[in-house]
Order: C-alpha cells, then sequence, then structure tokens
C-alpha cells in the first residue's frame, strides 16, 4: 500500500526501500550479541516458529510470502470461500451468538435459557438425553421461547432421532409453519462413534431420513452436524481436526446422495463444528482454510457454485480451559471468540469461565454472553467482511494448514474413510502421538498456561460447581477417543498437594536459599518459585550463608543465616539454591553440603551449571533447574520424595 498526500506525491518517496537483506543483517547483530552467529537467511531462520503439522511461522512476510492466486480467496461468497461463506458476512447483523445449555433440571433450564436470550443470545445449543435435559423435557425447558425467532440446535447423542421429533413436534404445536422452522437437529452419528466408541444399528439410517425430511419439508432446518470437537478434545492438531471433518463430510455426501438427494441438497444438510482456542492466529487460518477445503470437495462431488459455502459454528476450546485460576479462562475466551469472528464463523459459541468445573453458574454465563456483545457491539468486530484477508501471514498460514489437513483427508480416505479410520484405530494412533508431543511441551513449559504451570496461585481458593450429567454407556471400558486438557499433567500435581494440605494442614515445602543481594538471586527465585508452586510445592524464601551467620550479618539488610537454620525454619523437605552464576562459583558448593548436612531430602541449584557442574555435584547439589526442562517430571519426583501420596 502508497500512502499518498493531498498532491498524490509518495509519503515515502524520500526514503530508500529497505531490502531482506538489510533486515537480516540487523537480526544477525542481535543474535550476535547472545552468542549466536548466524547470518543471512539462517539468522531468519533462528526467529522462525515450528507449529504442529510441520507448518512453519516466520518472523517477517512479504509480498513474496503470499500464496498465488489459487490459494486466496477472491470475495466474500463467492468460491472458494475462504474470505466468507457468505457475502454479507456478519457486516450485516453479526454472528450468530448461540449458548450451550446442558443442566439437566427443567425449571433452571428454562431460566437460563430465557436470561440468555433477553440478553443477547440469538440461538440456543442445547444438551439433550443423557446429555442434559431429559427429551420429554424440551416443552418445559423451551417455554416462553419464541421458537420463530430464535433457533435451536441439539446435541443428543444416540438419542437424536427421539430428540429431533419432538423438536419439529413442538414447533408444529407452536404455530410454527415448516418453512419457517429454523434449527439444527444435531444427529451425528461419526462423533458419537468418536466419543464413545460404538454405534447404533438404525443410527446413519435415521439421519439420513432426518435429512431428507428436512429437505422436503423444513429448507431452515439442517440435521446433521459434522463435529470436529471430538478429535480436538483427544488432542488433535489444526489440521488433523479438519482433515477428520472433511472426511466425514464426504461420508456424508454419499450416503446421502446414494438416498436420494442431490449433492446440493446432501450439502444443505451439514453444519461443521471446529474448536477455537486462544492462538488468534491459527484459529483465523484454520476457519478460512476449511471453507476452501470444503469448497474443493463439493467442487469434486457436482455441487454447483453456491452450495459450496460451509456452515460453520465455531466453538471456544475446551481443552484450553483450566480449573485451577479459571478467572483466566474469560481472557482465553476472549481471545478465542475474537479469532472466531475473524475468522468467519457463522455462530459463534463462547464457553463460561468455569466450564472446567462443572455446570457453569448465572455470572458465568453472563460474562460468556457479553464476550460476543461486547466484540460485536463495542469493537465493531463484525463490520469489516474477513478483516485478516490480505495479510501476507494470514494467507500464508491458511495456505499451509489447508495443505497438510489435505494431506490427512487424504490419509482418512485411503484408509476407508473417517469411520473406517476410526474403528481401526488409525485416529486414536495419530491423535495420541500429536497429544504426546504437545504434552512434552506443556511439561517443559514451552507452552505456558498462565495461572497453572507460570504464575499459579497456591492460596486461591478453589471454585466449585455442580457437576454435569454423566452420558450413560455400555458396561466396560470406554471405546472412544479419550478428553484431554492442557493442565491435567499440573491438575494431578496441585490434587496431590491439595490432599497432602487437608491431610497434615500444610503444602509440601520447598526452601529457596538465596545467596548474596537480591539484584543477583531475585530473577531465579522468582523462576524457581513458580516452578515449584505449578505442581503444589509452597516456595519459602531466606537468605543464607555456609555456616553459623556472624554477629555483623545478623545485623545486615540481608539478615542471612545459616542452612541449618534456614532450613528447619523454612519445614521444608528440599531446597533451591537461587543465585547469580558468580556467587554460585564463590558459595554455592558449601551452602549445598550444609544444606545436605541440616538433613534437605534434596537441593536444587536454580540455573545452568557451567564449568562448575561437577564441583557442585560433590558438594551435594542432586539437580539444576533450568528453562526447557521438564517441569513435571521434577515436580513429581519431588513429591514422591517428600512422601506425598499420588
Amino acid at each position: 500500500m502508497t500512502l499518498l498526500n493531498d498532491d498524490g506525491l509518495s509519503l515515502a518517496a524520500e526514503f530508500p526501500d529497505a531490502t531482506r537483506g538489510q533486515w537480516q543483517e540487523l537480526v544477525s547483530g542481535v543474535l550476535r550479541k547472545a552468542g549466536r552467529d548466524l547470518t543471512g537467511a539462517a539468522a531468519e531462520d533462528a526467529l522462525a516458529t515450528r507449529l504442529q503439522d510441520g507448518v512453519i511461522t516466520r518472523p517477517l512476510y512479504t509480498a513474496r510470502d503470499a500464496p498465488g492466486a489459487a490459494g486466496t480467496g477472491g470475495f466474500p461468497g463467492f468460491a472458494p470461500f475462504t474470505r466468507g461463506a457468505t457475502p454479507e458476512g456478519a457486516a450485516a447483523s453479526g454472528w450468530d451468538v448461540r449458548q450451550r445449555h446442558a443442566r439437566p433440571d427443567p425449571a433452571p433450564a428454562n431460566e437460563a435459557v430465557l436470561a440468555d436470550l433477553e440478553h443477547g443470545v440469538t440461538s440456543l445449543w442445547l444438551a439433550v438425553g443423557d446429555r442434559g435435559v431429559p427429551v420429554a423435557a424440551l416443552p418445559a425447558v423451551l417455554d416462553g421461547v419464541h421458537l420463530d425467532l430464535a433457533p435451536v440446535v441439539l446435541d443428543a447423542g444416540d438419542a437424536f432421532p427421539a430428540a429431533a421429533r419432538a423438536l419439529l413436534a413442538l414447533h408444529e404445536e407452536r404455530g410454527v409453519a415448516p418453512a419457517d422452522v429454523r434449527a439444527i437437529l444435531g444427529a451425528d452419528p461419526v462423533g458419537q462413534l468418536a466419543r464413545t466408541g460404538r454405534e447404533t444399528a438404525d443410527g446413519t439410517a435415521e439421519a439420513a431420513e432426518l435429512a431428507a425430511l428436512c429437505d422436503r419439508r423444513h429448507p431452515g432446518v439442517r440435521a446433521l452436524v459434522v463435529d470436529a470437537l471430538p478429535y480436538h478434545e483427544a488432542g488433535a492438531s489444526d489440521a488433523q481436526e479438519l482433515g477428520c471433518s472433511l472426511a466425514t463430510g464426504v461420508g456424508w455426501l454419499r450416503e446421502l446422495t446414494a438416498r436420494g438427494l442431490t449433492v446440493e441438497a446432501a450439502c444443505r444438510q451439514l453444519e461443521f463444528r471446529y474448536a477455537a482456542t486462544a492462538d488468534q492466529f491459527l484459529t483465523i487460518a484454520k476457519l478460512r482454510a476449511a471453507r476452501r477445503l470444503w469448497a474443493r470437495v463439493a467442487e469434486a462431488c457436482g455441487a454447483r457454485p453456491a452450495a459450496r459455502a460451509q456452515r460453520q459454528h465455531a466453538v471456544t476450546s475446551p481443552v484450553m480451559m483450566t480449573r485451577r485460576d479459571p478467572w483466566v479462562n474469560m481472557l482465553r475466551t476472549t481471545v478465542a471468540a475474537l479469532a472466531a469472528g475473524t475468522g468467519g464463523a457463522d455462530a459463534v459459541t463462547v464457553l463460561p469461565f468455569d466450564d472446567a468445573l462443572g455446570l457453569p453458574d448465572a455470572f458465568a454465563r453472563r460474562i460468556a454472553r457479553n464476550t460476543s456483545t461486547i466484540l460485536l457491539e463495542e469493537s465493531h468486530l463484525g463490520r469489516v467482511i474477513d478483516p485478516a484477508g490480505g495479510s501476507w501471514y494470514v494467507e500464508s498460514l491458511t495456505d499451509a494448514l489447508a495443505h497438510a489437513a489435505w494431506a490427512w483427508f487424504q490419509e482418512l480416505e485411503r484408509a476407508g474413510g473417517q469411520r473406517a479410520a476410526l474403528r481401526s484405530g488409525l485416529v486414536a494412533e495419530r491423535l495420541a502421538a500429536t497429544w504426546a508431543e504437545r504434552s512434552a511441551r506443556l511439561a517443559e513449559r514451552r507452552e505456558p498456561i498462565t495461572g497453572v504451570s507460570e504464575f499459579p496461585q497456591l492460596a486461591q481458593a478453589p471454585v466449585v460447581r455442580d457437576a454435569p450429567p454423566e452420558p450413560a454407556g455400555p458396561a466396560g471400558p470406554p471405546g472412544g477417543l479419550p478428553v484431554v486438557r492442557r493442565d491435567e499433567a499440573y491438575e494431578r500435581l496441585r490434587a496431590r498437594s491439595d490432599a497432602h494440605l487437608a491431610a497434615t494442614g500444610r503444602r509440601p515445602r520447598v526452601l529457596l536459599a538465596t545467596l548474596g543481594p537480591a539484584a543477583a538471586y531475585t530473577a531465579r527465585a522468582a523462576f524457581a518459585a513458580g516452578l515449584f508452586e505449578a505442581g503444589g510445592i509452597e516456595a519459602v524464601q531466606a537468605p543464607v550463608t555456609a555456616g553459623p551467620a556472624s554477629g555483623a550479618e545478623r545485623g545486615t539488610e540481608s539478615g542471612a543465616e545459616s542452612a541449618a537454620e534456614a532450613l528447619a525454619r523454612s519445614g521444608a523437605a528440599i531446597a533451591c539454591l537461587c543465585s547469580s552464576d558468580a556467587l554460585y562459583a564463590e558459595g554455592a558448593a558449601p551452602v549445598a553440603a550444609a544444606l545436605k548436612a541440616a538433613g534437605a531430602l534434596r537441593v536444587y541449584l536454580a540455573g545452568r551449571p557451567g564449568e562448575s557442574r561437577e564441583r557442585h555435584v560433590r558438594a551435594g547439589v542432586d539437580a539444576f533447574i533450568t528453562t526447557g526442562g521438564d517441569a513435571v517430571a521434577l515436580l513429581t519426583s519431588a513429591l514422591d520424595l517428600m512422601g506425598v501420596a499420588p
């Protein structure tokens, strides 16, 4: 873009154009100060970030990095729909603000439903059957709801045939003409197979019959949901989530067209559901790539251009929600909702901040629905269609994600389709490998979790909510995909600490033995405290010396005391030395030896040992804590050593 003044002259005309080489040279200078002697493209590569699926994000994008015309989307509402499924996007009325309800008691569920609709929610997502409200209670839950104005989306698992019939009958009872019904019936036998490992004998046939009924009588109703959340919740990458949704969608096109629907009619029966995470740009790119990929699938199946657009429902990620410090989830869901709206989702569900703890309360639901209200009404996010379109970074990321997803989709097709890949274990095996890689990053805190692995609050009172309904299932071990959460490894550690607190009256403790002035130890003491408290180990800080403190030392500002005195006073069973490398070289060894002599079960040293490692180890240092180390393994070992029950 060229900026012009009132005379039509470029405002940048007097500035020489910078080159990529010049920028790389400046980057090289910065890296050289950090001890990395890299030049040219190697210096740029050093700043690149490797994501899942083989996708690489670079530190700088220019016009030469943008994908070709085939990879971008032209205009919203036109194939390949990268820039939006409809010409108007959210500019006319915003996205559909869809709130989920899973409370099984009809009376409070109805109260919550009405409160949401009166305060900005535009459609309802109801968990029905063993997932939430009983099918027979649908009239009570929807009492007072204007069904011709507020579409209802069902999530009924195996109970979808009964739930769908009940919802359509309720519309008829209330005088809503068949052509005016707006709903998503939520039939999803493939998603149920993914979640539970089981299939009902007639599930596919009943779903297809519903689709045919909707095609004949209810043009405003979609019978089927292609739900990618089971794969996301099992640890899938973004490309795997997309590939599974494509394979599922293709399976339904085959099934429905075999039963007499046209490919266009079959496409109109599908709504696709994706997770929106706090990784803003990946979420934007995922939703854009999903539309582009589905348009390609529909085109290959013979659908006319107007029928190739994908209807999208974005849900803020359950995987990213934390149980500790749950208020931080408000920030996560805000970023995720912003990304979902920017990415062009037709409907957005913001999960309440206490979703991971159980059934949300009224305050949590209010904050959830107001998140979309603020983004639409105060931030005016919907006024520009595809605001990220044209960004060299977003276009490149969209293209890379689309290619990775397409490769996984083709592998699923070669395996016989999504159902066959689920039955054979291919999907579970591949998702487990992806989650294992991500779990390693979480354990090493390369993927931080604010309030959990970073900046934990040990003194924070737990937030308690009513338990959600437990879906009924057959006896024996479940055969579906697992459900994972980012915080699960740290949650197990914190649960051990909580149990120890309840049993003994205090948490397991570590003494942070600081050496020298505050300027020397503060950074590493803060790092060590955050690390240990992520595992529920309370950090007690005290300045120490190797032997008994002299009278002069006791009168100093540092207030240093002997290692033995500090350890006894702290009530800790383990200790960690915190200071600068220079002071470690001078005094770490005698302090470590003194701590071990005083009964410390294990002595850590915060920082990389360097050339003094052997000396420190001989003196009694058992382990070194550094950035990038396996925090979960270290904390688990520490709790085990202190006798904290698993």
